[in-house]
């Protein structure tokens, strides 16, 4: 009788120990899952908030010159910032075109000096009116889920 007892202490022991052991895995797992979801939460939220930066230009009605250097200074500082040169380079980089009746490519590599030129033809073109206003499309890569060119198109 004694080694009956015995028996059946031993044999709820390893069945608690294979519950609680059960549990630290479902735990585990469970808790994995959830902290997946929120970095995929958080990366979404961190995409969403560098694309405003763009394609808030694109809600806009009449971007002007100022709204497209404004683009350009963002454009580089991302590039810079990945160290990217070239638009082959994975799909961080980030391309600003502009279509004024002739179109003028890759904003974000001009210099400081020509990006001044052009505010200044714009200037130019003034006589007394308002700055030239511009449409603008965003374009998102389908891989990295955020902006890799913005064209302004003069309306």
């Amino acid at each position: 009788m004694e080694n009956a007892s015995k028996a059946l202490i031993m044999a709820a022991s390893v069945l608690i120990g294979i519950l609680i052991l059960s549990l630290a895995v479902f735990l585990f797992s469970d808790f994995a899952a959830t902290s997946d979801r929120i970095h995929k939460e958080v990366k979404q939220t961190q995409d969403d908030q560098f694309n405003a930066q763009f394609t808030s230009f694109a809600v806009k009605e009449d971007n002007n010159i100022y709204d497209i250097i404004t683009a350009v200074n963002l454009a580089k500082s991302n590039n810079t910032k990945y160290e990217l040169t070239t638009s082959d380079e994975g799909n961080y980089y980030i391309t600003i075109n502009m279509n004024k009746g002739t179109n003028i490519s890759n904003l974000e590599k001009l210099s400081e000096s020509r990006i001044n030129m052009l505010l200044q033809d714009e200037l130019n073109a003034l006589n007394g009116g308002a700055l030239p206003s511009y449409s603008c499309q965003v374009r998102i890569s389908e891989i990295t889920g955020l902006v890799k060119e913005v064209k302004f198109t003069r309306k």
